[in-house]
């Protein structure tokens, strides 16, 4: 699997996974026409649905009645020597105290959260022009 993306129009690009297709951009003053989540967002975006698939798989497995795990995450400061990022996390169900604690901690390995609290290295190769 891989994401695959073209330019659409201006800053926004149609973005291609498998058979799914969404499309990104920027905000208008950063001269895109803000057509869709930016970037930082859809990273935003996997994080949190990331979060909330791996904790209600674990409570479907453990037969607890999660109704649902809603997420926030925003990304708050990044730089040369890392990044923020806060995640918050509301369990709707009939939970007991011990049940939430365990949910919170298989947050935590989640994939998504586990690949970005790595050390990450990008390769990069141009592919000839059609």
């Amino acid at each position: 699997m891989s994401a695959q993306t073209t330019r659409r129009s201006k800053l926004a690009a149609n973005v291609t996974v498998r058979q799914h297709g969404l499309l990104s951009d920027v905000l208008a003053e950063l001269g895109g026409e803000d057509q869709g989540p930016n970037p930082h967002e859809l990273l935003e975006a996997a994080l949190a649905a990331c979060t909330t698939i791996t904790v209600q798989m674990y409570a479907n497995r453990k037969e607890m009645k999660l109704e649902s795990a809603d997420v926030s995450v925003k990304i708050e400061s990044e730089g040369s020597q890392g990044a923020v990022i806060s995640r918050k996390i509301k369990f709707k169900g009939d939970l007991s105290d011990d049940e939430k604690m365990r949910l919170l901690e298989i947050a935590n390995r989640c994939p998504i959260h586990k690949l970005l609290a790595l050390q990450i290295s990008i390769s990069t190769e141009m592919m000839p022009a059609l």
